[in-house]
């Protein structure tokens, strides 16, 4: 955004907002109903070697890739460019949240799903005003 002049402006402002959208989204409605434990890292054997801070936030849907799809679609509305890149970026967050044992592998296609779709709802209302 910093050497991107207006373009690369508009990108980050789209990126962020579509990444505020999907966190309120999912932070405030959907966590707080679907209520789902996080995964039993030792149950499931993940080598402690991969495990990261559980969160202590509720499983479904991952917020992580949520966020990085989301990030990805706003950023691309404006830069189709950076897509393939943003997206494999995206990806690899949201595998990392199943490697690492802090998630279900639905949380995390649910929570990419939802960041692709909400981001698209916000490029949307932000392309009428």
């Amino acid at each position: 955004a910093v050497f991107g002049g207006s373009a690369g402006r508009k990108a980050a402002f789209r990126g962020m907002a579509s990444i505020g959208v999907t966190s309120a989204v999912l932070n405030a409605l959907v966590k707080p109903v679907a209520r789902r434990a996080r995964p039993d890292r030792e149950g499931a054997a993940v080598p402690e070697v991969r495990h990261v801070r559980m969160p202590t936030s509720h499983s479904f849907p991952s917020g992580h890739s949520a966020s990085a799809f989301a990030f990805a679609v706003g950023v691309g509305h404006v830069l189709p460019w950076s897509i393939p890149p943003l997206v494999m970026l995206a990806a690899g967050v949201a595998y990392s949240r199943v490697h690492t044992g802090v998630h279900y592998p639905g949380d995390v296609v649910i929570g990419s799903l939802s960041g692709f779709v909400l981001a698209e709802a916000t490029n949307t209302i932000l392309d009428r005003y």
